[in-house]
């Protein structure tokens, strides 16, 4: 490894390298404990970066098989080493490609879950990133909602779904993008530092070809009186039992 890179010990043996240009923060850890694959599903994670969301289904023996799809160069290097790292191999198939490229390949239909922590900020709104690998994980500089949605639903078995995170000023723009990729909007909780915050941070799941039926689950905080919440001791689990403090 090199000098910015270090091993985030998620619990479960599990190991994950990060890097300065590639780490991952709460919003990841709560979308991968909200998409929660099932056993036996093949799953996708689009944009997965350093891998985070699908080492953490590693952690928790979710999905039969785990597509993570990331386009930087650098960061699909350090994915890769992750996988060879863990001996998972035979579980993790890291892609190093554009992920609307593979509406086109051999995945049409495949998967019954995909997630997305896709970037926050749509392109040519806010102060653009310094660096190109910030500037591509936060803003929408390569695809749109709109590409990530229509791309997901080629590649989801009927019934299958789509889970993402987004700001909640972006909530309609969102399920606007799912609904016309024929991806109905179905499950959705808000996410807020503590009782009485405003939401900072909403979670959200389509289904391919479903009818309309929101399902709105109880909000879940980070805090409770000082620390961790029930939820968040649960989503962390043996991560900070390890004694890192990681999270960002």
């Amino acid at each position: 490894m090199n000098e910015s890179e270090h091993i985030e010990y998620l619990g479960s043996g599990v190991k994950l390298i990060v890097s300065e240009s590639h780490t991952f923060g709460t919003d990841a850890l709560l979308l991968a404990d909200f998409t929660s694959p099932k056993r036996k599903d093949i799953a996708c994670d689009f944009g997965t970066g350093c891998g985070i969301i699908p080492f953490y289904w590693l952690r928790e023996n979710m999905g039969r098989k785990i597509y993570a799809v990331e386009i930087q160069k650098n960061g699909f290097e350090i994915l890769k080493r992750s996988v060879e790292l863990n001996g998972a191999g035979e579980k993790i198939i890291p892609l190093n490609t554009d992920l609307r490229d593979l509406k086109n390949a051999d995945y049409a239909g495949r998967f019954d879950v995909i997630s997305m922590n896709p970037p926050y900020t749509p392109d040519g709104a806010g102060i653009k990133s310094s660096s190109d690998s910030a500037k591509i994980a936060r803003h929408e500089t390569i695809c749109s909602l709109g590409e990530i949605c229509l791309t997901a639903s080629r590649l989801l078995k009927f019934g299958g779904r789509l889970c993402m995170c987004l700001r909640p000023e972006r909530l309609c723009e969102l399920m606007t993008a799912m609904k016309n990729a024929g991806i109905e909007p179905k499950r959705m909780r808000l996410v807020s530092q503590s009782v009485g915050r405003a939401p900072w941070l909403v979670l959200l799941e389509g289904k391919r070809g479903r009818k309309p039926g929101l399902t709105v689950e109880k909000e879940l905080y980070i805090e409770e009186n000082g620390s961790d919440s029930e939820d968040m001791r649960r989503i962390i689990g043996s991560y900070r039992e390890n004694g890192d403090n990681g999270l960002c």
